[in-house]
């Protein structure tokens, strides 16, 4: 098939987040398929951006995926500049549609831009070619800035996302939903739940070594944490990703002092808050916790697999009764780790894989007791968890597994969308 895949935000390992339409579409290239994917040319979850991108839309191949770069503005938050961002990718995209749909042809077109108005352009190119439309729900929206940052829902950008997300339930032939708790407000906006497939977040085997084998070399700052942190006899906890406040790293750090001295903590990573939790972390004296760097992500594997306990954290939020997704966790149960996971929501996987404790969330007394909890067991049993954890993802949350189970949910929605369409006999 020829896949076009529409994704505002998409990276690449050399560039980035965001990496789920690269792993899926590297893995539907090695299934023999063509992907073209759409993205802009300026993110603000990319590490970089790709280079070369001039007034022009600029074609590039990445490990067989074909990639086209529609130059955008930068921008800086969510204000006025990201919308100029957004709205200056559709433009260019539609008014690319019919090119599009003569010179590449595609059988499948997916609308997956986190927000959901690359509908409209996906829409269009689809009826266009004749093609399956796909529109793929990473978050919910306009319910998410709703109820995580306070807007409006009579706001016009609400207005005009919640136009858009109806006319995805409606017009879709498939929807794909990483959140695997939406069938009831997806039906309450419109969508026959026999169109609704749910394919998680997952990880790249190729991102990880083979048993017994090392993995890539950990930075030197990181190593020597780790390593004084071990010649301490301490047990170590670690964290890796993102540092905002829906992360939770504060309530980690509020249950520092009560987990006890036989802990140490190490938190990797970068973000909005970062500045302001180490400063915390000075002004506090909480000399068991060391913050560094984000690492490549290629060291990501090693700087796990050396931890004895990994905390994810999520802040108190109702949007969460719709189920979670986050890369991280996936990544922490690949790697066999023991996980503290502090969160209240529609599914956990942890509990799911057997592979940690579960606390409620921004409850630090909770976190503090979880952790003295899994820090108390006998190495051997924190292993077991964390064989456990990576069972669970290697038999349903690889990208190969994924990007099958993406594909023959295609394959449905199509069948179902030619027998709708289909003229019936007087």
């Amino acid at each position: 098939m020829n896949i076009l895949y529409i994704n505002h935000y998409a990276g690449s390992p050399s560039l980035g987040m965001e990496y789920r339409p690269y792993y899926l579409a590297r893995e539907w290239v090695r299934l023999g398929h063509e992907v073209q994917l759409l993205a802009a040319s300026q993110s603000h979850v990319r590490a970089r951006q790709p280079e070369g991108v001039g007034r022009a839309p600029r074609d590039e191949r990445i490990d067989g995926i074909a990639y086209r770069w529609y130059p955008t503005p930068a921008y800086q938050g969510n204000g006025l500049g990201r919308v100029r961002n957004i709205a200056s990718f559709l433009w260019q995209v539609w008014r690319d549609g019919p090119r599009l749909a003569r010179g590449f042809r595609p059988d499948v077109v997916i609308a997956s831009s986190t927000y959901p108005m690359d509908i409209w352009v996906a829409r269009r190119i689809a009826r266009l070619a004749g093609a399956v439309l796909v529109y793929e729900v990473h978050d919910l929206w306009p319910l998410s800035p709703i109820e995580l940052a306070g807007m409006s829902k009579w706001h016009p950008f609400a207005l005009v996302c919640q136009a858009a997300e109806d006319a995805g339930y409606r017009d879709a032939d498939v929807v794909v939903s990483m959140l695997p708790k939406v069938h009831g407000h997806m039906a309450a906006h419109g969508l026959d739940l026999a169109r609704l497939a749910i394919v998680p977040n997952g990880i790249s085997p190729d991102d990880w070594p083979a048993p017994g084998e090392p993995g890539t070399p950990l930075r030197d700052d990181v190593a020597q944490a780790l390593a004084a942190a071990r010649a301490a006899g301490r047990t170590v906890v670690g964290y890796a990703g993102s540092m905002g406040l829906p992360n939770a790293l504060d309530t980690l750090l509020d249950a520092v002092p009560q987990a006890g001295p036989g802990l140490h903590f190490v938190l990797v990573g970068d973000g909005h808050e970062r500045a302001r939790l180490a400063q915390r972390v000075a002004a506090e004296g909480l000399h068991n916790v060391t913050m560094l760097p984000p690492i490549p992500k290629a060291q990501i594997p090693t700087f796990l697999q050396a931890l004895d306990i990994a905390y994810i954290g999520w802040q108190h939020m109702p949007i969460y009764r719709f189920g979670i997704a986050a890369n991280k966790l996936m990544d922490y149960l690949m790697a066999g780790c023991a996980v503290l996971h502090s969160v209240e929501a529609g599914n956990d996987p942890v509990a799911e894989a057997g592979c940690g404790l579960t606390v409620p969330p921004e409850d630090a007394g909770a976190v503090a007791q979880g952790l003295r909890r899994l820090a108390a067991l006998p190495p051997g049993e924190r292993a077991a968890m964390g064989e456990r954890g990576r069972a669970f993802v290697q038999s349903q949350h690889t990208y190969p597994v994924l990007a099958r189970r993406f594909l023959a949910a295609v394959s449905h929605g199509g069948a179902l969308a030619m027998h709708a369409r289909a003229p019936r006999d007087a």
